[in-house]
């Protein structure tokens, strides 16, 4: 199956991003990694994309700009999370509040990005989305996080041979 938009709605994600960029600090995230070897940077931009098209695929009635700025932001939280720190030892409970907070400092954010933010990481926080564009989000991130801890094993797998 190819993930891929129309040249409309590529041309709409592409404005939306550069918005972003342009805004924010989101750049810096290129120099901290994700999963595998995708930095936090190109994660958010692969979730945001994805679910830009799975909301275009099923047709879904949301606003664009709010999708893709929610997914973008999702994981604002602006620090390598795998260095050996107390302060990371919980990330995966705690960067959504993290990534909230930086991206409000940079953002008038709605009430369905401040969800999309805060509640990525259902079920591990246990507070379930409130709208249809959170819960895009939240499969988005299962799909593409998969994708890249995957492909790190692999790369692995292939080094050690």
């Amino acid at each position: 199956m190819t993930v891929k938009l129309s040249p409309a709605d590529e041309r709409i994600f592409r404005q939306i991003l550069a918005e972003v960029c342009r805004q924010s600090r989101i750049l810096q995230s290129v120099h901290y990694i994700q999963h595998g070897s995708t930095s936090v940077f190109r994660h958010s931009v692969a979730v945001a994309y994805v679910s830009f098209w799975i909301v275009r695929s099923l047709r879904l009635a949301v606003e664009a700009r709010t999708l893709i700025r929610g997914a973008l932001l999702h994981d604002y939280f602006l620090y390598d999370w795998h260095e050996k720190d107390d302060s990371h030892k919980w990330h995966g409970f705690y960067h959504a509040g993290k990534a909230l907070r930086n991206a409000m400092e940079d953002f008038e954010l709605n009430e369905v990005e401040q969800d999309m933010i805060r509640r990525h990481m259902f079920p591990l926080n246990p507070v379930p989305p409130r709208h249809v564009e959170s819960w895009v989000l939240c499969i988005a991130d299962k799909i593409c996080s998969g994708g890249e801890t995957a492909e790190g094993i692999v790369k692995r797998i292939w080094q050690q041979e």
